[in-house]
């Protein structure tokens, strides 16, 4: 990434509407995936059919993003890896690609599009501390710790009404929180990869690696895409385009910026996700989804207010000094 694209990444207010797309895109995923694994009349006990699904959608994915860095490298005529940025970008396919969303489609077909989406948010608020105890630039302070407590305050909101668990199940919100582990995992080796590798580079092989994963998974456990229509390979399209556009902008934000600015716009999918879910999916639209949906809002606003942008800043000019 050359220093002017830096520079302009690290703009407050650029950084904030590039974060901010790409959880618009984000959210776009819950129903055209529930859509997709529909048109292709993928079984719900299909699990290696959703996984070869999956692994279609990011290797086609990570084939553009490895093409267009490739074109943008030659161009400016730089190295895309080092020698450790290669295993690295091959173990953030394996974690942020493959075993985050092979738990994600998972969960997200045995549970709505819209609680999905609430639940899904639950890996900003764990990537913020995972990144203060790894980064010496990133601090935990009250600013974040309240904004974490109110976005999982947020999660707990949408099984309200329903006992201690409310509506949970293992095979929906269970996978969607391990696949929520797995995401806050893949942000951390994120900003690692990107201190020794081209991040657009590192991103394209991640999601083509993670990709071919999925589909040898899907294969070996005979998954099969056996029924396709014009509208199936559309939807597959928009997904794989999604991953294109969401990934490369919020990696190149991740390496450029604070983890917790730029991961905290996570929690603004949920807001999006439902509202997208309950309009294309006909989902209803529960009360629990608004007060969730505020809570993770707020959670926004109190780690992003201007006291901890300064501090966060002012860490991070001090370590790269």
């Amino acid at each position: 990434m050359s220093n002017k694209t830096s520079s302009i990444l690290k703009n407050k207010t650029v950084a904030a509407l590039l974060a901010l797309s790409t959880s618009v895109v984000w959210a776009f995923a819950f129903p055209l995936i529930k859509l997709g694994i529909r048109e292709f009349q993928i079984a719900p006990d299909d699990i290696g059919s959703k996984t070869l699904f999956a692994g279609v959608r990011f290797f086609a994915a990570g084939v553009v993003v490895s093409i267009a860095a490739r074109m943008m490298n030659a161009a400016k005529k730089q190295p895309r890896f080092r020698r450790s940025g290669v295993r690295l970008s091959l173990l953030l396919g394996l974690v942020n690609t493959a075993l985050h969303y092979f738990f994600y489609y998972i969960g997200l077909s045995n549970q709505s599009g819209s609680r999905s989406a609430v639940i899904d948010s639950m890996s900003s608020f764990l990537l913020i501390p995972a990144a203060c105890i790894v980064f010496e630039d990133e601090h935990f302070t009250r600013r974040k710790a309240a904004g974490c407590l109110l976005g999982l305050a947020g999660i707990l909101t949408v099984n309200a009404g329903g006992g201690l668990l409310g509506e949970f199940t293992l095979a929906g919100d269970g996978m969607l929180i391990l696949s929520a582990v797995f995401s806050a995992a893949g942000g951390v080796l994120t900003r690692i990869v990107s201190q020794r590798a081209d991040i657009f580079s590192a991103t394209g092989v991640s999601l083509w690696f993670g990709g071919l994963l999925m589909m040898l998974g899907g294969l070996l456990t005979g998954g099969r895409l056996s029924v396709f229509t014009p509208f199936g390979v559309f939807v597959l399209c928009c997904l794989a385009a999604i991953s294109v556009y969401g990934f490369s902008v919020y990696n190149m934000l991740l390496a450029c910026n604070p983890v917790g600015q730029t991961a905290i716009f996570n929690s603004l999918i949920p807001i999006f996700g439902v509202t997208f879910s309950c309009i294309i999916l006909h989902e209803p639209y529960k009360p629990q989804y608004i007060a969730a949906c505020i809570l993770a809002a707020s959670g926004i606003y109190v780690i992003n207010s201007e006291k901890d942008k300064a501090r966060n800043g002012g860490n991070k000019a001090q370590t790269q000094g």
